[in-house]
């Protein structure tokens, strides 16, 4: 039977359960099957974790804290540490402030302390969109510095042709246009092969 969930709630996730005790990860795992998500095989020690991530490759992770804070940390270290999406926390008892806050150091996405169906999805549905803007941003960064990138090979392919032709800014950029055009390739190619010394340098 599935769970009633918003029509703008995540739906079909493959998740991940790491926890030392089967018997939690299954609660769990009722649940989030209930809400109509696919759960991954379960991890119990931190070696099954690495595995099962480089494996299942999950859409969210679910580390369930059970009172054994240290086997707990690791899985929750291991799983931020490798796995694509979301990591999420959750309790099953009630776990110390000094736990939680060393939890949230190592990247965690979110805390749930309920495994009502509501608020289950609630906290993977904020924790995938925190994911996907997160994303969306470094796609956005890697972009930039790419223009970047690019801007500075040609500054650079500019400067040698302007001390090797004797040319000013203009005329050689010129150069690396018509060059490109007339071969059909990037302005951005042709500047890298006038500084890898293959072309438009006369010589010496």
């Amino acid at each position: 039977m599935t769970t009633d969930v918003s029509s703008t709630s995540e739906s079909n996730l493959r998740i991940l359960l790491a926890n030392e005790r089967k018997e939690d990860l299954r609660a769990l795992g009722d649940v989030l099957d209930a809400l109509g998500h696919e759960v991954a095989p379960f991890a119990v020690s931190v070696a099954e974790a690495t595995e099962l991530i480089a494996r299942e490759d999950p859409d969210v992770a679910f580390v369930v804290l059970d009172g054994d804070d240290e086997h707990g940390l690791a899985l929750i270290s291991e799983t931020v540490t490798f796995a694509s999406g979301p990591v999420l926390v959750t309790v099953r008892q009630a776990e110390s402030a000094e736990t939680i806050a060393r939890a949230a150091d190592m990247g965690i996405a979110g805390y749930v302390d309920s495994w009502a169906p509501a608020d289950v999805q609630g906290a993977i549905d904020v924790a995938m969109r925190r994911h996907r803007e997160e994303e969306r941003l470094h796609e956005k960064v890697a972009q930039l510095e790419s223009a970047l990138d690019r801007r500075a090979v040609i500054e650079r392919a500019k400067g040698v042709l302007m001390e090797r032709h004797t040319v000013g800014e203009r005329a050689a950029f010129e150069l690396l246009r018509e060059h490109a055009r007339s071969s059909g390739r990037r302005v951005v190619d042709v500047a890298q092969t006038v500084l890898d010394g293959h072309a438009l340098l006369p010589p010496r």
